[in-house]
């Protein structure tokens, strides 16, 4: 008979670790793990985190050098937690994560962000820059030479790959250097007939340096004086320097700038522009934040609302009718190659999916020239010569645009289309004729809604597609015919994006904060139209 245990001999299963001593094995196995793999990986790890660190580096005091200390602080993080992820042992998941999380930053939160600032500005032409950039380029503009003034004999030098004027006092003889940014600093140097001909750190240009680079040396205007109100000197010929001064006066205390001719007095009112008592602006001007002004301009003033109301109207049309035209042709040509009976099946399907071997853009290239009003294919041989302006008239070159995007949008379609057909099994169908429905029947109450299920996702992104559709568009119309009453680049055919484009890009007036404006419109109807599609999507699959 075997006596039972005592409480006292009676051992644990688990006796209680030490949590001091746990930590410790954890962190060895780490350092262990870590050091099994070998001195290369470390080698290789270590250069490319000295590399990543020296960009950061140099990042930082270009943007704290440039007033960003936010933007200098945020690099300053992100480069000292990629240095803790990579050089802790352990920590695999955020390896891994961290070049998404960081391109995920660069390429798409910093884009949107960079967008959304500068909606609310007034960053575009003639408002580029900072104010002190702006009151340079306005006396350097407004230049007159001074009537007998002395003439400054000059040396061109070169430095880092930038132009200097080496000058030589006329009276005191003192040689001096200065670029269009950097107003004369004495400087040593060496004479040669009078003239300071050389200065250490300089490059000295001989003649065929200074003909090989005329405008960039007729385009310096070197400050003889911090005060740009004392004039600039410049040179024609690259051996003597004239004095020009500007017929506006800058008045830092004031913050006004005069023109002397007139006597006109330009304000600093706030809009990033001196202007005048009767609305009158003076530019170059600068960037400042103007709030939600573009976004009022886009839809109150009746110049820019109309236009825009116009092509986002035309913007869902074109999308609504690609997608439907596209599918409709897709899906009957689908239904006809599939059938068993067509003989050379294979042969008619290679056909069909031409159009979408080609690029895009150059079969638009192709179509623009067909429908010329004058020497196009459909004109003159479809149309026995006629002179129909298809691209110039706004309807016809709407219809032309959905006939060129059908041209290119069914074969998707129509392999969308075959495949999810081939997918339906056939006893389903046999079914249905066993039921005595008709072939009609057969197709809308069994084949479609099984179609539906496969093919919807797809319609809803082929709609989100052609709702951006920059390329037709551009290499077809332009988007022209531009609308004449418009204060913005825009025209009929138009869509949004392209619009956007003409906005920020085209033209001699390019304005990039109500580019920007508009650009935040279309991601919200883009973000709206894609959530209704999910929840459609999501609706299909449930009845799946």
């Amino acid at each position: 008979m075997t006596a039972p245990l005592l409480e006292h001999d009676t051992a644990p299963e688990n006796p209680p670790r030490d949590p001091a001593a746990e930590r410790r094995r954890r962190r060895a196995e780490r350092y262990a793990e870590a050091a099994s793999a070998g001195w290369k990986v470390w080698l290789v790890k270590i250069v490319a985190l000295a590399l990543l660190d020296a960009a950061a580096l140099y990042a930082v005091m270009m943007l704290a050098g440039s007033g960003q200390w936010a933007v200098a602080a945020i690099v300053a993080i992100i480069a000292v937690g990629v240095n803790v992820v990579y050089l802790t042992p352990g920590l695999l998941p955020a390896k891994y994560l961290t070049p998404g999380l960081i391109f995920l930053l660069v390429f798409q939160i910093f884009v949107v962000g960079y967008t959304v600032y500068i909606a609310f500005t007034n960053y575009g032409s003639g408002h580029n820059s900072t104010k002190d950039d702006a009151v340079n380029a306005l006396l350097l503009q407004s230049q007159t030479r001074v009537e007998d003034s002395a003439t400054y004999p000059v040396t061109i030098v070169e430095s880092g790959g930038v132009f200097s004027l080496l000058v030589t006092d006329p009276d005191t003889g003192d040689a001096a250097v200065g670029t269009t940014e950097q107003a004369l600093e004495p400087v040593d140097a060496e004479f040669a007939g009078g003239r300071a001909v050389s200065a250490d750190g300089y490059t000295s240009l001989d003649f065929a340096g200074i003909v090989a680079n005329q405008t960039a040396i007729g385009a310096i205007a070197v400050p003889i004086s911090d005060d740009p109100n004392d004039g600039f000197l410049r040179t024609t010929d690259g051996s003597n320097a004239y004095l020009f001064t500007s017929s506006l006066t800058w008045d830092a205390a004031a913050d006004t700038m005069t023109d002397t001719a007139d006597g006109t007095v330009y304000r600093d009112i706030g809009t990033g522009a001196f202007t005048a008592d009767d609305g009158q602006e003076l530019l170059p001007g600068w960037v400042v934040t103007v709030g939600a002004d573009n976004f009022v301009r886009a839809f109150t003033e009746d110049s820019i609302r109309g236009p825009f109301i116009a092509v986002a109207v035309w913007t869902f049309v074109f999308a609504f009718l690609s997608v439907a035209t596209t599918f409709v042709l897709g899906l009957f040509l689908a239904i006809v190659l599939n059938d068993p009976r067509m003989k050379s099946r294979k042969y008619y399907r290679v056909v069909m999916i031409l159009p979408y071997a080609f690029p895009a853009f150059l079969s638009a290239l192709v179509w623009a020239g067909m429908f010329n009003q004058d020497f196009g294919f459909i004109n003159q041989t479809i149309l026995g010569g006629a002179s129909i302006p298809w691209l110039q008239d706004p309807l016809l070159a709407k219809i032309a645009i959905l006939i060129v995007n059908l041209w290119l949008g069914y074969p998707y379609m129509f392999l969308v289309c075959t495949g999810a057909l081939q997918s339906i099994p056939d006893d389903i169908t046999e079914a249905g004729r066993v039921d005595g429905a008709s072939v009609w029947q057969i197709f809308r109450h069994i084949k479609f809604p099984l179609l539906l299920v496969s093919v919807a996702p797809l319609l809803i992104s082929s709609f989100a597609f052609n709702f951006n559709n920059f390329n037709l568009i551009y290499m077809l119309t332009g988007g022209g015919p531009r609308f004449t009453d418009a204060a913005i680049n825009a025209g009929a055919t138009d869509i949004l994006i392209s619009m956007v484009y003409k906005v920020a890009f085209v033209g001699q007036l390019r304005d990039f904060g109500l580019a920007s404006a508009f650009s935040i419109v279309i991601f919200l109807l883009v973000g709206v139209i894609s959530y209704i599609g999910f929840r459609q999507t999501k609706a299909l699959e449930e009845l799946n």
